[in-house]
C-alpha cells in the first residue's frame, strides 16, 4: 500500500517516511523524569492503599471512595510498565527490564511475557491475517455468518460489555495471566517469566496478609483490582475498536498504515490523560512506540496534522461499544443491529433472525 495516505477526507497527504523521521526526535527518554513518574505514581498508589485499610472500620462509603484514585494510579503503574515493555523509559534495556518486572508484581501482569505478546500486537495490529495474539478477538462479517448457532451466541457473550468490561478485566489479571496463554509452546521465556511473577505476587499478597490480615487485604485490593482492571481494558478496546479502524488482508497490510489510522487519538480531558499516561496519543504511539510516555503531547503539538487522525472524545468513544464486527465491504466495524438491518432488508425478517 502507499505510504502516502490521507489522514481523512479532504485532509492533506500524510508522508509515512517524512512523518516517522520527523516522530524518532522525541524517541529520547530523560531517566530523571522517568524517575520521578515512577515516584509521584507508586508513592500515592501505596498511600491510598493503606489510606482504605486504615478507614475498614469507619465504614465502606469512604473507603471505596478511595479506591477510584487508587485504581487510577495502579492504571499508571501499568502504562509505566508498558513503556519499560517498549524499552522507552530508560536508555538501558536493563533498567527497563526490571523495572517493568518489579511493576508487574503490582499489576499482576508477568513482564517478559506480555512484552513478547505486546510486541506480536505492534507488530501485526490490523492485520486479519495474523489476528489471535495481544488483541481483542475480532470477526468479519463473513466469519460471524459462517458460524453455527452456539459459536456466535459465545462470540455475541464475549463482545458484551458485561464480559469485555466486567467479567473478563478480573478473569484476565487475576486468572490468565497465571500461565503464558498463547506463548505457550514458544520456549521457557514465557514460563520463566509468568512462574516468577506468580512467585513474587504470592509472597507479597502472603506476606500483606499476614500483617492485614486475609479479609482486609481482600476488601481492599479486589476493589482496585477490579475497577482498574475494567479501566485498562477498556483503554485498549477503544484505541483500536472504534469505527474508522484498519483491518486489512496481509497482501494490502502495511505497519504504517495500521499503526497511524488503526489506532485512535482518544483525546481525554487533562486529569485522565495524565492517569492514563498519555495512552491515548495512540497513533503516533504506534507509530513510534519508543517515545516516553511523557514526550507523545510534544510530538503531537509538533504535529497538528496528526490531531484529527482516528480521534475521539470520551463521549464518542462510548458509541464504540456497540462495534463488533468488521465489515470488509464498508471498510469499518458495525454492530449486531446493523447486520440485523442489513440482513431484514435484504432478505426479509426470517433471514434476518437466521443470520443473526
Amino acid at each position: 500500500m502507499d505510504d502516502r495516505l490521507k489522514a481523512d477526507a479532504g485532509a492533506e497527504t500524510i508522508d509515512m517516511r517524512a512523518l516517522t523521521q520527523s516522530l524518532a526526535r522525541y524517541r529520547e527518554p530523560n531517566p530523571k523524569r522517568s524517575v520521578v513518574e515512577i515516584l509521584i505514581t507508586a508513592v500515592p498508589f501505596v498511600v491510598l492503599w493503606l489510606s482504605m485499610w486504615l478507614l475498614l472500620p469507619v465504614g465502606y462509603g469512604l473507603y471505596l471512595l478511595l479506591s477510584v484514585p487508587a485504581a487510577g494510579f495502579l492504571v499508571r503503574l501499568f502504562m509505566i510498565q508498558h513503556d519499560c515493555g517498549h524499552g522507552s523509559l530508560f536508555r538501558n534495556r536493563l533498567s527497563n527490564d526490571w523495572v517493568g518486572r518489579v511493576i508487574g508484581v503490582f499489576t499482576m501482569t508477568p513482564y517478559d511475557f506480555w512484552r513478547r505478546a505486546h510486541g506480536v500486537h505492534h507488530a501485526s495490529a490490523g492485520n486479519l491475517d495474523l489476528r489471535g495474539i495481544g488483541d481483542i478477538d475480532t470477526l468479519t462479517v463473513d466469519e460471524y455468518l459462517a458460524l453455527s448457532r452456539w459459536r456466535r451466541l459465545r462470540y455475541r457473550m464475549y463482545r458484551h460489555p458485561l464480559v469485555m468490561f466486567g467479567i473478563g478485566p478480573t478473569y484476565l489479571f487475576v486468572l490468565r495471566h497465571r500461565l503464558p496463554c498463547g506463548l505457550m509452546r514458544q520456549g521457557w521465556g514465557p514460563w520463566v517469566s509468568t512462574m516468577t511473577t506468580n512467585g513474587a505476587i504470592a509472597l507479597v499478597v502472603a506476606a500483606t496478609m499476614w500483617a492485614i490480615g486475609i479479609k482486609p487485604f481482600l476488601l481492599v485490593h479486589l476493589p482496585i483490582t477490579v475497577l482498574s482492571g475494567a479501566i485498562g481494558v477498556w483503554l485498549f478496546y477503544v484505541q483500536h475498536q472504534f469505527e474508522h479502524t484498519v483491518w486489512l488482508k496481509n497482501q494490502d497490510w502495511s505497519f504504517p498504515t495500521a499503526a497511524l489510522y488503526g489506532s485512535s487519538h482518544y483525546d481525554l480531558p487533562g486529569v485522565l490523560r495524565w492517569f492514563t499516561a498519555n495512552i491515548g496519543v495512540h497513533h503516533i504511539h504506534h507509530l513510534c512506540s519508543r517515545i516516553p510516555f511523557y514526550r507523545l503531547p510534544l510530538a503531537l503539538r509538533n504535529h497538528p496534522d496528526l490531531a484529527n487522525v482516528g480521534r475521539l472524545t470520551l463521549g464518542q468513544s462510548l458509541a464504540c461499544v456497540r462495534l463488533v464486527l468488521w465489515d470488509e465491504t464498508a471498510r469499518r466495524l458495525i454492530s449486531f443491529g446493523e447486520l440485523r438491518t442489513r440482513f431484514g432488508a435484504a432478505n426479509g425478517a426470517q433471514a434476518c433472525t437466521d443470520a443473526v
